[in-house]
C-alpha cells in the first residue's frame, strides 16, 4: 500500500488513469487532480482544511458540468379535443350550428319564395346580395354596442330579433319588399352576434391556443354549411313549402337563444373604453397601426379568393363541362379550407402557425394563375383545393389579432372585421361578375392571382412593419 506522502503514478498517454486503493481507516489516499472518486455508502472523504464549501447549486467536486440550458421546448398544440373538454363553449359551438343552420335554410327558402312570388331573378339574386352589403352598417354603426352591454344579453337579443324576422316572413300577407327590409335586419344584427361571440370566445377559452382553436372549429363549421347546408335546404324545400321551411329556421334561431341563455356565463360589459359610438368609435378602433394591419390581413385575402367561386358557372360554361362538374369547382376551395384548417390546428405548435401567417398569406392567391391555361375540372379543383388550404394562415393571425386588441375595445375590433371580411366579400363578387363582363372569365381568375399576390404582399409587408413596435403581440410567439 502507498505511504500517504507517496505520489500515485500517473498511466501513460492514452491510457486510463487508474482508481485508487481503498484506504484503511484513518488514512487518506491522495487523487489526481480531475480523477473521478467512489465513495462506498455510508463513508465520507475528508476534505482539506480551507476548502471553501459549494454554494447551493452548484456541482459537487470533481463532478461533470451540467450541460448548458438550452432554449425551452415549444409546447405541442393541445388539439381540439382540448376545446370540447370546456362545458361552456360545448354550449357555444352548438349554437353555432343551429343559428348558422338558420341562417342558411333562411336564404334559401326566401330566394324560392321571392321568385315564386314575383318571377323575377333579379329579385331573387338580390335576396343573397342583401347578406352581404348590409354587414358594412351593422358593423360600423353597431360595432359600439358589442362593448357596451353584457356580451350573453347582445347574444340572446340578436338571435331572437333574427327569429322575430323569420317568423314575419311566414305571414302569407308580407310583401316582396318587406321580405327584402327583413332580410336587411337580419344581415345587419349578423356582424354584431360574429363579433361578440368572437370577444366572448376569448373570455371562454382565454387568449393563447385554445381561443385559436375554437375560432377555427367555428371556421370549419361555416365551410361545412357551404357543402351541406344548401343540400340539406333543397331536400327541405321538397317536403315543405317555402314558408314552411322558414318557420324551421325560426325555431332554430330560438334554439340557439335558448342554449346561449343557459348555457353561458352571465359577464359585465366591457365598457367601451374610448366613449364613442358609430364611426367615430370605428376610427378610434382603426387609428391603432397594428390593429389596423391586421385587420387589412383578414380583408384582402377573401376579397381575391371569391372569384373563382363567383365565377364558377361561368367558368363550366366556358370549357363546356357539366353541371356536376360544376358542384365540383364550387366544392373545392371549402374542403381545402376545412383540410387546411384541420391540419394546423391538429398537427402545428403555437409557434409554427405564427411562422406560417404571412407564407401563407401571400401564396393564398397564386394557384390562379393556372386558370392561365383554361385548365380542365380536375386541375382548376385541385388550384382551389390549394388556395382553400393556404387558408390555415388564418389560425395565427387570431392569436396576433386577440392580443393586439386591448380587451375594452375588443367587441368592437371584432365586429369591424368580421363585418369588414363580409363586405369585401360581396365586393369581390360583384367585381369578379363586371371584369367577366369584357374578359374572358379564365383571364379574370388568372389576372386575380396577380394583382391578389401583390396587394398580399403589400399589406405583409404593412404588417411586418408594425410587429414589436409597442408590444401589442408580445404574448404571441414569432419564432
Amino acid at each position: 500500500m502507498p505511504k500517504p506522502d507517496t505520489p500515485t503514478p500517473s498511466a501513460p498517454p492514452g491510457e486510463p488513469t487508474p482508481a485508487p486503493a481503498l484506504a484503511s481507516a484513518g488514512e487518506t489516499v491522495p487523487v489526481p487532480a480531475g480523477a473521478p472518486v467512489s465513495v462506498p455508502a455510508g463513508k465520507t472523504v475528508p476534505v482539506p482544511a480551507g476548502t471553501p464549501a459549494p454554494a447551493p447549486g452548484d456541482p459537487a467536486p470533481g463532478a461533470d458540468p451540467p450541460p448548458a440550458p438550452g432554449p425551452p421546448p415549444t409546447p405541442p398544440s393541445p388539439g381540439y379535443r382540448a376545446v370540447f373538454r370546456v362545458r361552456e363553449f360545448r354550449f357555444v359551438f352548438v349554437a353555432h350550428l343551429f343559428s348558422l343552420l338558420g341562417v342558411v335554410v333562411s336564404e334559401l327558402a326566401l330566394t324560392v319564395l321571392v321568385y315564386d312570388l314575383t318571377r323575377s331573378p333579379l329579385l331573387s339574386s338580390l335576396t343573397f346580395a342583401l347578406g352581404f352589403l348590409p354587414y358594412l352598417v351593422g358593423g360600423t354603426l353597431l360595432a359600439g354596442l358589442t362593448d357596451r352591454f353584457p356580451p350573453r344579453r347582445i347574444l340572446v337579443v340578436c338571435d331572437l330579433v333574427c327569429a322575430a324576422c323569420v317568423v314575419l316572413m311566414t305571414v302569407p300577407a308580407t310583401p316582396v319588399a318587406a321580405l327584402l327590409a327583413l332580410r336587411c335586419a337580419i344581415a345587419v344584427v349578423s356582424p354584431v352576434f360574429n363579433g361578440t361571440r368572437m370577444a366572448t370566445l376569448a373570455d371562454v377559452l382565454g387568449e393563447g391556443d385554445l381561443f385559436v382553436l375554437g375560432r377555427s372549429l367555428l371556421r370549419i363549421v361555416s365551410q361545412s354549411a357551404l357543402l351541406a347546408g344548401f343540400a340539406a335546404g333543397g331536400v327541405l324545400l321538397t317536403v315543405v313549402p317555402p314558408r314552411g321551411a322558414l318557420v324551421v329556421t325560426a325555431a332554430t334561431f330560438l334554439v340557439s337563444a335558448l342554449l346561449l341563455r343557459l348555457g353561458t356565463v352571465r359577464r359585465p360589459a366591457r365598457g367601451g373604453g374610448d366613449g364613442e359610438g358609430g364611426l367615430a368609435g370605428t376610427w378610434a378602433v382603426l387609428r391603432d397601426r397594428r390593429v389596423r394591419a391586421l385587420m387589412v390581413m383578414f380583408w384582402v385575402p377573401p376579397f381575391f379568393a371569391v372569384v373563382p367561386e363567383a365565377l364558377a358557372a361561368p367558368y363550366a360554361d366556358e370549357i363546356g363541362v357539366s353541371t356536376a362538374a360544376l358542384g365540383l369547382l364550387m366544392c373545392a376551395l371549402p374542403v381545402g379550407t376545412i383540410t387546411g384548417e384541420l391540419l394546423a390546428g391538429s398537427s402545428l405548435s403555437a409557434a409554427a402557425r405564427s411562422r406560417l401567417v404571412l407564407p401563407l398569406a401571400v401564396t393564398g392567391v397564386l394557384p390562379y394563375l393556372l386558370y392561365a391555361v383554361r385548365p380542365g375540372v380536375a386541375l382548376a379543383a385541385a388550384a382551389l383545393f390549394l388556395a382553400g388550404a393556404t387558408g390555415a394562415y388564418t389560425l395565427g393571425l387570431d392569436a396576433r389579432f386577440v392580443a393586439a386588441v386591448p380587451e375594452e375595445r375588443r367587441g368592437r375590433a371584432m365586429t369591424l372585421m368580421a363585418a369588414g371580411m363580409m363586405t369585401v366579400q360581396g365586393v369581390g363578387m360583384a367585381g369578379a361578375g363586371l371584369a367577366a363582363e369584357f374578359v374572358p372569365v379564365h383571364a379574370v381568375v388568372a389576372g386575380t392571382g396577380v394583382v391578389g399576390t401583390l396587394c398580399l404582399l403589400a399589406a405583409a409587408a404593412e404588417l411586418r412593419a408594425t410587429e414589436g413596435r409597442d408590444g401589442a403581440d408580445r404574448h404571441v410567439p414569432h419564432g
